[in-house]
């Protein structure tokens, strides 16, 4: 693909088609069975699925207290974020900063407002949390 602009010329590489992976089970696509393979290799946990001994039985309960701790602190951070400035790192070497406002509830997205970008300020926008490989903010 040629692209012309001035007395500039550019060349740009062919478009790369999406792949589009099967919906899940469920009909919000929220997860495969848990037996799957996809699942399983996605999806690992330090506990197994089936059948569990009395070691993994024993150790279920720690790994579930450990969870909910970094969920709830996770979810403290979250909190203490609102209407703050955030600096946002993201891939490329790209920093962003925006005033959080709030998350989604599987936290795939973020609510931000005066987002300050590379090529501008955009009044109000929604972050992926894909692209973001961490984010600072002083408490």
């Amino acid at each position: 693909m040629l692209i012309t602009g001035g007395n500039k010329r550019l060349m740009m590489a062919t478009p790369v088609s999406v792949l589009r992976l099967p919906k899940g089970p469920d009909p919000n696509s929220r997860g495969f069975d848990p037996k799957s393979p996809r699942f399983i290799a996605l999806c690992r946990t330090s506990i197994p699925s089936s059948a569990p001994s009395n070691a993994d039985a024993e150790q279920l309960p720690r790994e579930q207290h450990a969870r909910s701790l970094l969920r709830e602190s996770f979810l403290r951070c979250l909190l203490a974020m609102a209407n703050k400035k955030i600096q946002f790192h993201m891939y490329e070497r790209v920093k962003v900063e925006a005033t959080f406002r709030a998350s989604d509830i599987d936290v795939l997205n973020f609510q931000v407002s005066d987002l300050h970008t590379p090529i501008g300020v955009q009044k109000e926008a929604l972050i992926r949390c894909q692209d973001v490989i961490s984010f600072t903010f002083d408490a």
